[in-house]
Parts: structure tokens; C-alpha cells; sequence
């Protein structure tokens, strides 16, 4: 399973993006799906988490009511959509994929990849 991120930008404190996470040689069928960030300096962290066979999402506190995460099974697409967004949002975000037996929470406490990372996508909340 390969994915691609894409989507970010830079954007007005309480603008919105959409971020994409492109999947290919397999579908997003049955793994535990996630999106991650990295601000410089500081650890990758797990933004949102999903299960993809029973649905349970996890998001981190901080994006809790402003973020969403998706996927489009006709696209093989996951999706995060951000409003609200706040200087502290500036990142590179990555998506990843793993084996079901990992819960959401789990992959994003974990910041759980078991595949090299991707280039990531930049998103920069700047006035």
C-alpha cells in the first residue's frame, strides 16, 4: 500500500484545507488509517486515527470539534478536513496505514507506522 499526501497550503488563522491521502497497490479496506504532523522541532504527532471495518475515529484533543477524517471508498482517498485553523496547526502532515489489530487510539498515541514515512504535506496558518 502506497500513499501520497497532498492538499496543504498556507492559510488565514480560522481558514479551512482539505488534505488528501491518495492509496495505491492496495485499498483502504481493512487497515487503521491515520493522519500525523510534525511542527519543527518537535515529535510527530497523532492528529486523527481511523478503524476502518467498525468506524471508531480518535482525534487529539487539541482538533477534537474543528478537524474530520474520512475516506472515499471510490477514491481508495483519505481525507482531513481542518477549519478553524489555528497558527499552531503549522506542520507537515503524513498519512499512514496499519494492520487492523491496532485500534485507533492506539496509532495515534503511538504515532504508529510500520512503513517509511512520506514526504508529508506542508500546511503553515500564518496572518
Amino acid at each position: 500500500l502506497q500513499l501520497v499526501e497532498s492538499g496543504g497550503g498556507l492559510v488565514r488563522p480560522g481558514g479551512s484545507l482539505r488534505l488528501a491521502c491518495a492509496a495505491s497497490g492496495s485499498t483502504l479496506d481493512d487497515v487503521t488509517v491515520g493522519w500525523f504532523r510534525q511542527a519543527p522541532g518537535k515529535k510527530r504527532e497523532g492528529v486523527a486515527c481511523m478503524d476502518i471495518r467498525d468506524g471508531i475515529i480518535y482525534y487529539k484533543d487539541s482538533v477534537k470539534e474543528r478537524f474530520t477524517i474520512s475516506r472515499d471508498m471510490a477514491e481508495n482517498t483519505l481525507y482531513l478536513q481542518m477549519n478553524t485553523l489555528k497558527p499552531e496547526d503549522t506542520a507537515v502532515y503524513y498519512c499512514a496505514a496499519v494492520p487492523p489489530r491496532w485500534s485507533a487510539q492506539v496509532m495515534c498515541d503511538l504515532s504508529l507506522n510500520f512503513d517509511p514515512w512520506g514526504q508529508g504535506t506542508q500546511v503553515t496558518v500564518s496572518s
